[in-house]
């Protein structure tokens, strides 16, 4: 799974850090954002090939994200990340495009095979 850029967008730093630590360390490139803001300017500089996406964060939500990165047309799979978010939220996701989703705290060893799901879709 090398050569593989991956964008973890969740404001619970912790978590994100420690997602990405774990990815870095089966060789695969990640970044996080904490925000909706700083994410679309990171997936708009340097696009990565698929994005991990909390549903809930603060200002602009997690579906708002997923509706602009839509519009971006760059085919980036996303998966949702999802710990307090509703059922609705979630279908609405899933309906909006989203590849899957993954319920918070995730599975790392089922993280891992969503992530190679998704980039086999492509």
């Amino acid at each position: 799974m090398n050569d593989i850029h991956v964008l973890i967008v969740d404001d619970e730093e912790e978590l994100a850090a420690v997602i990405a630590d774990r990815l870095e360390f089966r060789g695969i490139k990640a970044q996080t954002a904490s925000d909706g803001e700083t994410a679309l300017k990171m997936i708009e500089s340097d696009p990565p090939d698929i994005v991990l996406l909390d549903l809930m964060l603060p200002g602009m939500s997690g579906l708002d994200i997923l509706k602009k990165i839509n519009a971006l047309d760059l085919n980036i799979p996303v998966i949702l990340l999802t710990g307090y978010g509703s059922k609705e939220m979630t279908l609405e996701g899933m309906n909006l495009g989203a590849f899957d989703y993954i319920m918070k705290p995730c599975d790392f060893d089922g993280l891992i095979s969503k992530i190679q799901e998704a980039l086999e879709s492509e």
